[in-house]
């Protein structure tokens, strides 16, 4: 079982990736960048980021 620490630990590390991938994204926004290569990868970055978050907060709790 983690505990809340852990949950916490890792949550937090989880939005510090998703925060940096969307960062990523808006700056290449404010270049007027949003296609080509470093759009692409931006963009699934901060997918994945989202992705990774998303399931980590919606994995059943078998602890309940």
């Amino acid at each position: 079982m983690a505990s809340i620490e852990d949950f916490r630990m890792k949550s937090h590390e989880l939005l510090i990736e998703l925060d940096a991938a969307t960062m990523e994204m808006m700056t290449l926004v404010t270049s007027k960048c949003v296609s080509g290569p470093d759009w692409d990868f931006a963009s699934k970055r901060q997918h994945d980021a989202y992705k990774s978050w998303d399931a980590f907060m919606n994995t059943p709790n078998t602890n309940i």
